[in-house]
């Protein structure tokens, strides 16, 4: 047998849905279902994204003290920013360091695409300190700082269509705004710069949402640089 792209990419992404579907049939506690979900999807971006990049679960915080609310699935910037705080398993890492926050769930649904919301924003209010980045070719302006993109990702979805008014009518703008969402048994939506929705059920929907990351990411290219010195100023 030759090797297939169209295969490989197939079995990322039934892999990912059997996971789900299996955490889903297994676990009868809520607590235990939620851990294995949000395990799932972090186990995932682990793997797949480059490895500059760091997907867990944690708390942000920032250099005027304020907290995040704890956040299911965090991608942070490994390669250039320190975590705060982190103990058995406990993260707690620093605004700067954010590139996207997810609520996981196993369900779409008003509820929690409220859930989703409420948790992105508490993470996009925080402050975000950026300096100028000293190169080889001299000091290079502070970075402009980017959105956190946020999302949701789930197994399944209550309404039919997935992607119908039912659902488009919970989505907000501003800080609570959801950029990304992923469906892993039906398809994804994701925020254009227009302020439309692309809505999709798909094929592959784990896969694609992936690739699409991975390509949002790289447009994104770096955190701002992080003022460590805000930081210490809040030590007593």
């Amino acid at each position: 047998m030759n090797w297939s792209l169209p295969i490989l990419l197939d079995e990322l992404n039934a892999s990912v849905t059997a996971d789900l579907q299996r955490a889903r049939k297994t676990l009868g506690h809520p607590t235990d279902l939620g851990d294995a979900t949000e395990e799932i999807w972090i186990e995932l971006f682990n793997k797949y994204l480059p490895h500059r990049y760091h997907a867990l679960k944690a708390t942000v915080v920032d250099s005027n003290g304020e907290f995040s609310e704890q956040i299911d699935v965090v991608i942070r910037d490994r390669q250039y920013t320190p975590l705060v705080f982190t103990f058995k398993n406990k993260h707690v890492v620093p605004a700067e360091s954010v590139y996207a926050v997810f609520e996981s769930k196993q369900e779409m649904n008003a509820t929690h695409i409220g859930y989703a919301q409420k948790k992105i924003a508490s993470v996009r209010k925080l402050h975000r300190t950026s300096l100028p980045v000293p190169t080889i070719d001299g000091t290079k302006m502070a970075k402009v700082l980017v959105p956190v993109l946020g999302g949701i990702l789930t197994l399944s979805s209550k309404w039919r269509p997935v992607f119908g008014d039912a659902m488009l009518g919970y989505l907000q703008a501003g800080l609570e705004r959801i950029d990304a969402g992923c469906v892993a048994d039906s398809g994804n939506l994701w925020l254009n710069e227009d302020g439309s929705y692309t809505l999709a059920e798909q094929t592959k929907p784990v896969t694609r949402f992936l690739l699409e990351l991975i390509s949002r990411l790289q447009a994104v290219a770096t955190v701002p640089m992080i003022d460590m010195r805000a930081y210490v100023e809040k030590l007593e």
